[in-house]
């Protein structure tokens, strides 16, 4: 998966799962969303991005936030994972900008800042994933990040 530890020991879970064959090699690649899931197999078919190199941006990445820096061309933020530079970062905001917010949802830029501040808090991604949801977007990002460490604390 691209976050092992977003699973609890001895709790069940529904995993979305790759199964990536080539001539020299069958590896499996299980993630706990749909949206991670369709991410990982945008980004495999850009060219210079391999499932090696597609995990660990979807590991320390956000799906709103990967998104998002393809959508606003944000070359820097991409730049930032493992195995991206410059050319890669380009080659992905090319082959995938305007591909991958489907079925009419638009990113929320906000609901990437909240989940990046409630990470840098010490929350858990699988924690923040069910709180984000419930807060209402359309407060400005101080209210969201008030709101949700409420929710926390119930």
């Amino acid at each position: 998966t691209a976050n092992p530890y977003a699973f609890q020991m001895d709790d069940e879970y529904k995993i979305y799962i790759y199964h990536h064959i080539r001539e020299d090699e069958q590896s499996l690649y299980g993630f706990k969303t749909e949206e991670e899931k369709n991410l990982f197999l945008k980004l495999i078919e850009v060219k210079g991005v391999g499932p090696k190199t597609a995990l660990p941006m979807l590991a320390t990445g956000s799906v709103n936030g990967i998104i998002d820096a393809v959508e606003r061309e944000n070359i820097l933020y991409l730049k930032k994972f493992p195995k991206i530079g410059d050319k890669v970062a380009r080659q992905i905001i090319l082959d995938l900008k305007g591909k991958l917010v489907a079925s009419g949802e638009q990113v929320n830029i906000n609901n990437d800042e909240l989940f990046e501040a409630l990470k840098g808090l010490g929350y858990k991604q699988s924690d923040i994933n069910k709180i984000v949801p419930k807060v209402d977007h359309d407060k400005p990002i101080e209210e969201q990040i008030k709101d949700a460490l409420k929710l926390f604390l119930k």
